[in-house]
């Protein structure tokens, strides 16, 4: 193979009466042995080849990957399409809305920037469970989800019509992920280039580190930040290096009483423990044919939880049963099985694939288990729950208050007592299970058996259900479930993530203040993903991973002191003691109501109309023009300030002098941590900025639906109550250290940044391990940027924040292997120079550059710190002050 041309594998797959072009795979020597997933990379390399981006050095590296080496060569990855959630989604937006603007100062034509790949956004993160345990619930919560976010949604409307190519599904329909997997996933793309029709497999990036849901469905993506996203939708590549592929070999059969919640909770503690960061996960062996597609996604979608970059399932007749059960054409379903199995992406369990690292797990050694109290790898059995529990609360109470409790009087004449390890909130919400109908059916199951034993849920517990798609609703009402889990009090409060990205809602008042004012330990439990400190409700300090029986399971016991063993959670009709094994349904219980509920014509009717949206949507006053117009007076959408002042040639990057530190972290600092998440008080910086501009404290709404403005989110930025900065002994939350003034005092973060540039003086950031873990949250990036920090100096950092520093000009750096902040004897009271960036102009990226942390009496530290630009794409995009700078002056040139 020793040219090109030798690549150019064009040739037709006939499907039916259509012909499609296609790039064969097997043209290339050693495709056949590579693993699913980078089979998929392997065919985007072959067909975006252009010799000079991508050539065919690539092409052969990737053919001739060796599983054991550590990566190194980088390729440029052209996905498909993009999804998007509207929290990252807005923003993304509102800088393409910018950006046709900037296009237009510098010269170009505006409508030059749209969407080249299509991008697809779902409304599901702005629903908050204002309202619960009644039947108006739903329609409440969405009247004040369209009170509060009617702008962005104006907003949404004309990017729909402006742009080319971008798709918005309205409120109220289900979360991006359920809705990708039932509806926009293609598995196999056909597109019309250039008269001619070619089919390839489906890729994306999403907005959302979820998005490895659709690995489930066979389908290579990951979560990106949201600038990435930006620069895939203008058809700039991602760059990446080529993985480590570790294959885990799945074999037998769940046992009875195990959920595909219990299988992933395992599944997840064992991926973390091995290390699997930056590495690809793929699902193999004999095993995986038995494993039903909703299950696969489930596991697929945990991929941020465990830290891989995707966690893949092959195609097979499980994939197309489901296609088909979802309502796909009979024309789509036929090629993505002749595609596949001509491309040798159809899952043969004896082909023989070589992985770089190898895990098994026997699926009938799974037991129950939930995850918790602050992070979803923190598995513990169910049965022993209790006793973790006694040890966890030490952490959280005050010592000797362990078993804290209070009298509660509701207005409505509800009394009881509230307890440490009370469950507050018992949520059924997420995409992560409420797309899987086994779980969801013995939830409901539960519930029937429950309320058939006059069990009920206990009165302190705040309970929800928010499907991912309307069509559990439907299988719901068929089965007849309904009315079982309302009378546990679980009624349907919307169609979003909810509960599981910090849209809890209010507890009731009596609740909030008893537990503000005696500072009591309670607890939420919810079947999501996500249970970092912080997230679910600012009055509740531990959260509980659970499968959705699990959840209705808490509420009726009503506390995490709680043994189900042992314990009974309460009486029948006779008297007699009901323990949790007496309610929980059987496999052939819930296979029997699933079998007799759902059906391909509810996916066919509840998708039919998705991009409609109720009259709610379809009444919005939407502006028009291909150049948005801005409210100068809107607190939810504004012109972002990345293009202010930029030439059409990028100013040459120098070193950093004189820089303070406004933060030093510990391990395992989330971008939940730093990124603007969740409700705020008025007495922080962006409620004072709120207050300013007349908005009412009753209409805040979170810092996720307000994205589209700058001002409240650098506000936010580093904000979480829950943020420990060691400039400061024992104080929690979004302070530090404002060494522009005398003695270094405390004040808030962005008050201190807001000091610091005034004075010109470049921030830095000290960090942990694993820093900036946990969703791609582009505010993240955004904000550490916007509040003046140059430089982040971390122990390791998780993959997706690291590339969104440098999507935003921030340089990520690490300390010498084996050293930290503490080791080195950095208190972050220095001040930091940092020498070797302006090799960067030269086009030469350091391996490590000189930093020296100067102390108040001239002592100095001197290490040579690990330059995290990865990859030639990465310093341009550095060198240009950003992605954006990067693409936009690529455009005008």
């Amino acid at each position: 193979m020793s040219n090109v041309d030798s690549f150019k594998s064009k040739g037709t797959l006939e499907v039916g009466d259509k012909s499609y072009e296609i790039y064969r795979l097997s043209a290339v020597d050693g495709s056949d042995k590579l693993p699913f997933s980078l089979k998929v990379l392997l065919e985007n390399l072959l067909r975006t080849e252009d010799g000079a981006n991508i050539t065919e050095d690539h092409i052969k590296a990737l053919a001739s990957w060796d599983p054991k080496a550590e990566p190194s060569v980088e390729i440029q990855f052209t996905p498909a399409r993009v999804v998007m959630q509207d929290f990252t989604g807005v923003p993304c937006i509102v800088d393409l809305a910018t950006m046709r603007e900037a296009v237009k100062e510098l010269g170009g034509n505006p409508d030059d920037i749209n969407p080249l790949a299509p991008a697809e956004l779902v409304i599901d993160h702005s629903v908050q469970i204002d309202s619960f345990g009644n039947a108006d619930a739903i329609e409440r919560n969405m009247d004040i989800e369209y009170q509060r976010n009617g702008e962005r949604y104006q907003f949404l409307r004309w990017g729909q019509t402006a742009f080319d190519d971008f798709k918005v599904v309205p409120p109220g329909m289900g979360i991006v992920h359920q809705v990708n997997i039932e509806y926009l996933a293609r598995v196999v793309m056909a597109r019309e280039v250039g008269g001619v029709t070619r089919a390839y497999p489906d890729t994306l990036v999403g907005t959302d580190s979820h998005t490895t849901m659709v690995n489930g469905l066979g389908v290579l993506g990951w979560g990106v930040g949201g600038i990435e996203a930006e620069a895939a939708m203008l058809g700039q590549p991602v760059s990446m290096l080529i993985p480590r592929v570790v294959g885990f070999k799945l074999k037998g059969e769940i046992p009875s009483g195990v959920t595909a919640t219990d299988v992933v909770l395992t599944i997840t503690d064992m991926l973390r423990q091995h290390g699997v960061v930056g590495k690809f996960v793929e699902f193999y062996g004999e095993g995986v044919g038995a494993v039903p597609l909703a299950n696969r996604a489930t596991i697929g979608n945990m991929s941020p939880e465990f830290g891989s970059t995707a966690a893949m399932f092959p195609i097979d007749d499980v994939t197309i049963d489901y296609l088909k059960l979802t309502g796909r054409s009979d024309e789509q379903i036929e090629l993505v099985e002749k595609y596949a199995k001509e491309q040798g992406l159809w899952h043969d369990p004896s082909n023989e694939v070589e992985y770089s690292e190898y895990l098994e797990l026997d699926l009938s050694t799974v037991v129950p288990s939930i995850s918790g109290p602050k992070r979803p790898q923190d598995r513990i059995e169910l049965s022993d729950a209790k006793a973790q529990f006694a040890k966890d609360i030490h952490n959280y109470a005050q010592p000797g208050e362990e078993d804290k409790s209070v009298d509660v009087s509701m207005g409505d004449g509800r009394e009881f007592e509230l307890k440490n390890g009370a469950v507050a909130i018992a949520s059924i919400t997420s995409c992560t299970n409420t797309s899987n109908p086994s779980v969801m059916m013995a939830a409901g199951l539960l519930a029937r058996n429950a309320r058939k034993k006059g069990l009920n849920s206990k009165p302190w517990v705040k309970t929800s259900i928010a499907p991912g798609s309307k069509v559990v609703t439907d299988y719901y009402t068929k089965a007849g479930l309904i009315e079982d889990l309302e009378a546990l009090n679980f009624f349907i409060v919307g169609y979003g993530c909810t509960t599981c990205i910090g849209n809890s809602g209010p507890l009731e008042s009596e609740i909030s203040e008893a537990i503000q004012d005696n500072d009591l330990s309670v607890t939420a439990v919810l079947s999501g993903n996500r249970n970092f400190e912080g997230r679910i409700s600012p009055d509740v300090k531990m959260n509980y991973l659970a499968s959705p029986p699990l959840v209705i399971a808490y509420a009726l016991a009503g506390s995490m002191d709680f043994d189900f063993e042992n314990q009974p959670l309460g009486q029948d009709q006779d008297g007699n003691d009901v323990f949790l094994k007496d309610i929980w349904p059987s496999p052939e219980e819930v296979e029997s109501v699933i079998d007799s509920s759902i059906s391909t014509e509810a996916y066919k009717s509840e998708y039919g109309t998705i991009f409609d949206g109720d009259e709610r949507w379809q009444k919005l006053d939407t502006p028009s023009g291909s150049v948005f117009e801005w409210d100068d007076e809107s607190t939810y959408v504004r012109k972002p300030p990345y293009f202010e002042g930029m030439e059409l040639e990028p100013a040459p990057v120098k070193d950093i002098e004189g820089a303070r530190v406004l933060a030093k972290l510990g391990d395992s600092v989330t971008t939940d941590h730093i990124s603007p998440a969740g409700s705020f008080k008025a007495d922080t910086p962006a409620g004072k900025y709120l207050t300013e501009h007349g908005v009412e404290r009753k209409d805040f709404n979170s810092y996720g639906s307000r994205r589209g403005n700058h001002e409240v989110m650098i506000r936010g930025t580093f904000a979480n109550i829950r943020l420990q900065n060691l400039l400061l002994d024992g104080v929690q939350g979004g302070f530090t250290r404002d060494f522009t003034q005398e003695g270094g005092p405390q004040t808030t973060i962005y008050d201190a940044a807001m000091n610091y540039q005034a004075a010109g003086t470049p921030l830095v950031v000290l960090g942990g391990k694993e820093y900036g873990s946990g969703s791609s949250r582009d505010w993240a990036a955004k904000g550490t940027k916007l509040l003046g920090v140059a430089a982040v100096i971390a122990e390791s950092f998780e993959r997706i924040h690291r590339s969104n520093l440098i999507g935003m000009g921030v340089l990520p750096m690490q300390f010498p292997a084996g050293e930290s902040a503490d080791t080195l004897g950095l208190d972050g009271t220095e001040t930091f120079s940092i020498a070797g960036v302006e090799q960067l102009n030269e086009g030469v990226t350091p391996k490590t550059l000189k930093v020296t942390a100067t102390k108040d009496n001239g002592e100095t530290v001197e290490f040579d710190a690990v330059l995290r630009i990865d990859t030639p794409g990465e310093a341009d995009y550095y060198r240009n002050g950003g992605i954006l700078q990067y693409v936009l002056r690529s455009l005008v040139k």
